[in-house]
């Protein structure tokens, strides 16, 4: 007998309400903690090295389960698998609210960012897709806030939070965002069935998976109390970073492979998926710098440095505009690069001295190039290919954005808290270097591609006809 469909089902706003209330947890405590770990650590009676312990396992769990969930979701109902999670994410944030000890703090984080990785694969395609082409800029620029856009709102937050027993409110809330998650999922999710129920688990991707993100990010995890030539540190990154190389040409090269490799190794999604790779570790190192200066040098509160940095959601406001104006005409490649030098330029302006009025404008900066870097660099991956391979191929790219945005605060904070005057300048000043190359690298792979301005047929895409961009090889330019 067939079950009748949930009363909000089939419905824009219920699909993009499954897909906010699934991600927005986890990408609001990615920067939240920035500014209440000193309170926490006493609270918990740890130190920064084991908060930060947490913080990496909790980032490789949200990693690894994007993975886990490209498997899952051909062989188990997604309806399944979203409210599972939505259950998950609850937990884990309950947990970590209630936590006594560093150790319950990280149980609950990890189940938190499990959870959270998983929807990605799960609620975002049949958002984007299901409601055809007219639909589709707005959708991606409000889901944008669930993929990385909600931690810019995640750093004020953090300020307000810092007082005693207040950073458990916030936990508080994303469990009672994913309980929120759940409810809509009872009501809104379709019901329907698995791709193929009898597949196998993969022997091999999973495993290659779980060394390529848990490795490197405990490694990185370790250099708070530890010198960069440790073992604890060299040993588990370099090996973490080999399986994930393996692991990418292992898809690249497999018949049906878990997440679709093949297919974004063009000019335009190596273009996306690389400026969101290198805006997401850009904006968090600077605003995690931004806050260690404002903090530490110029001896802030935590509220202060908060509200100063809101201006981080007014940045993101403009981002969503720009998006909702720019996908769907020739220029989302414009679009992303142009993010990617914006959070260049909030090094530049971070670079130029310190005070309030200087950290209030990088933090627009860094929520304008956030905004518009990010979410749309990885769509401008997704639109290139077919969109029924959508899912898995969002598995791949938010994984290798992942690795790069996190493994890169840690690094950024040993550089920053380094021995002898000027540590914190000279670190922006290699986030500047570093955003700039990029950008210049970038540019040249889409000028040498040979991808003129194209406007994206969003129509055949939503339709499963094709792609929505044409993206030629790389180099094609030269190849002729």
């Amino acid at each position: 007998m067939t079950l009748p469909s949930p009363c909000l089902a089939g419905r824009w706003s219920t699909g993009v309400a499954l897909a906010l209330l699934g991600l927005a947890p986890f990408v609001l405590l990615s920067t939240a903690p920035f500014l209440f770990t000193a309170v926490q650590a006493h609270e918990l009676g740890t130190d920064r090295a084991g908060l930060q312990l947490g913080q990496g396992l909790a980032n490789a769990s949200y990693a690894f389960s994007v993975v886990v969930a490209a498997d899952l979701v051909r062989r188990i109902d997604p309806r399944r698998i979203y409210l599972g999670c939505t259950l998950l994410i609850a937990a884990g944030a309950g947990v970590a609210a209630l936590a006594g000890s560093n150790g319950a703090l990280i149980a609950g984080r990890v189940l938190l960012g499990l959870g959270s990785g998983m929807l990605l694969v799960v609620a975002l395609p049949p958002a984007v897709t299901g409601h055809g082409p007219r639909r589709v800029p707005l959708t991606v620029a409000l889901i944008n806030l669930g993929l990385f856009g909600g931690s810019v709102l995640g750093t004020s937050l953090g300020g307000f939070a810092a007082a005693p027993g207040a950073w458990r409110w916030v936990f508080a809330g994303a469990a009672a965002i994913g309980i929120a998650g759940f409810v809509v999922g009872m009501l809104g999710f379709e019901r329907g069935e698995a791709e193929a129920p009898r597949m196998g688990f993969d022997p091999s991707g999973i495993p290659l998976a779980a060394a390529a993100t848990f490795l490197p990010f405990v490694g990185v995890s370790m250099l708070v109390g530890s010198p960069p030539t440790s073992p604890g540190f060299v040993v588990p990154t370099a090996v973490g970073l080999a399986a994930l190389l393996l692991l990418v040409v292992r898809e690249y090269r497999k018949e049906h492979p878990l997440m679709p490799a093949r297919l974004i190794a063009h000019t335009l999604p190596i273009t996306g998926v690389g400026a969101a790779m290198i805006t997401g570790a850009g904006f968090t190192a600077f605003t995690e710098l931004a806050v260690l200066r404002l903090q530490q040098v110029e001896g802030h509160s935590p509220v202060v440095v908060g509200a100063t940095l809101a201006t981080e959601v007014a940045g993101m406001v403009l981002a969503i505009l720009l998006i909702v104006r720019v996908l769907p005409t020739r220029w989302p490649p414009v679009l992303v690069l142009g993010g990617l030098v914006t959070v260049c330029a909030a090094g530049g302006v971070l670079l130029s001295g310190g005070g309030l009025p200087t950290a209030a404008v990088a933090g627009f900066l860094l929520g304008l190039g956030a905004g518009t870097g990010v979410g749309p660099g990885l769509f401008l991956g997704a639109l290139s290919v077919p969109a029924p391979r959508l899912g898995p191929a969002f598995a791949l790219v938010q994984l290798l954005r992942s690795e790069a945005a996190f493994l890169a605060a840690p690094v950024v904070m040993k550089l920053a808290m380094s021995d002898g005057p000027g540590a914190i300048d000279r670190t922006i000043l290699i986030g500047v270097a570093v955003t700039g190359v990029g950008a210049v690298v970038l540019t040249a792979v889409l000028l040498l591609g040979g991808s003129g301005p194209q406007t994206p047929d969003l129509r055949r895409w939503t339709e499963g006809e094709g792609t929505a961009f044409h993206s030629p090889p790389v180099a094609a330019v030269l190849r002729e």
